[in-house]
């Protein structure tokens, strides 16, 4: 039932991480604030495809 996700940087477009979550619990894409590397300073990070 979980499917692994990628996290990618709203500002810089690059995929920084990758979790796991549970379609049928969280049908709507996540969203999270997370420290791109790139940037060096925490942004907002979508789901996209893995």
């Amino acid at each position: 039932m979980r499917d692994i996700i990628l996290l990618q940087c709203s500002e810089c477009k690059n995929k920084n991480y990758s979790t796991t979550k549970n379609k049928t619990n969280t049908p709507d894409k996540l969203n999270m604030k997370k420290y791109c590397r790139n940037c060096r300073k925490h942004t907002a990070h979508k789901e996209t495809k893995a």
